[in-house]
C-alpha cells in the first residue's frame, strides 16, 4: 500500500491536482460573488417592484422557476458550446446563470421575513425607501439567510465537478486525468478518500466559519 501510495502522490501528480483544486475555488468564489449580487437584485425586484415594475417581477418569477427547475449541468453543457471565449470566465458565468436563480429565492425568502412595521419605523425616522433597504432591512436580511446562504455555496463547491464534462481543469478533471495511469482498484479508492477528503476540509471549514460567526452574533444580542 505504501508503494501504490508513493506511486499516485507523485509531486507531479500532487501538484496538478492541487492545481486543478485551486481552479475549483477559483471559479467557486466567482460563481458565488456573481450569484450573491445577481440574486439579490433579482429578489429585492420581485419582493417590492409596485406598479409598472410589476413586470420585470413577473419576469424574474419565471427565470428563477425556469433555472431552479432544470439540472445545472444541462446549462454547462449548454453555454459551454453556444458561447465563445475564455473557458474560465464561460464556466462562471454557466454556474452563475443556475445560481442566481437559487440565491434570489434564498434572499426573497429573508426579506418576506422581515416585518412590514421596519419599513413604518424607518420612514418614521426620516429615511427614504432605499435607505431603509441598504440600513434596516438588508442587514436583517442577510444575517437570517447566512446558514441557506452556506449550503448554496457548498451546493457550488460540489457543482464544479461537472465542469470535468466540457474538460475544464478544475479538481475533478485533473484527478480523473491521475487515474488514468492507475490500475489497480486500491488505487482508484485512494485516489477517491483523497478527492472526498479535500472536498470536506473545504466544505467543513467554511461551515466553522459560519458558525463561529453566527455564535459570535448569537453574544453580541446578548
Amino acid at each position: 500500500m505504501s508503494n501504490l501510495f508513493t506511486q499516485i502522490f507523485t509531486p507531479s501528480n500532487l501538484t496538478f491536482m492541487l492545481k486543478g483544486l485551486g481552479m475549483t475555488v477559483m471559479i467557486s468564489i466567482g460563481a458565488v460573488v456573481c450569484s450573491t449580487l445577481i440574486g439579490s437584485i433579482l429578489a429585492l425586484i420581485r419582493t417590492y417592484a409596485t406598479g409598472k415594475g410589476k413586470i420585470f417581477a413577473k419576469i424574474i418569477s419565471a427565470y428563477t422557476e425556469f433555472f431552479r427547475c432544470t439540472p445545472n449541468l444541462l446549462w454547462i453543457l449548454w453555454i459551454y458550446f453556444t458561447v465563445r471565449g475564455n473557458k474560465i470566465l464561460i464556466s462562471v458565468f454557466a454556474i452563475t446563470l443556475f445560481t442566481s436563480a437559487v440565491m434570489s429565492e434564498i434572499f426573497r425568502g429573508g426579506l418576506n421575513s422581515i416585518p412590514k412595521g421596519q419599513f413604518e419605523a424607518a420612514e418614521s425616522q426620516g429615511f427614504s425607501f432605499v435607505q431603509a433597504i441598504l440600513y434596516i432591512v438588508w442587514p436583517q436580511t442577510f444575517r437570517k439567510v447566512i446558514p441557506a446562504l452556506l449550503s448554496q455555496i457548498i451546493t457550488v463547491i460540489k457543482d464544479t465537478s461537472f465542469l470535468r464534462m466540457v474538460d475544464i481543469p478544475e479538481f475533478m478533471r485533473n484527478c480523473s486525468v491521475v487515474m488514468g495511469s492507475i490500475y489497480d482498484v486500491r488505487g482508484m479508492m485512494l485516489l477517491y478518500a483523497f478527492q472526498a477528503l479535500c472536498y470536506f476540509v473545504i466544505c467543513f471549514t467554511l461551515s466553522l466559519v459560519v458558525r463561529h460567526y453566527q455564535s459570535r452574533q448569537g453574544i453580541a444580542r446578548k
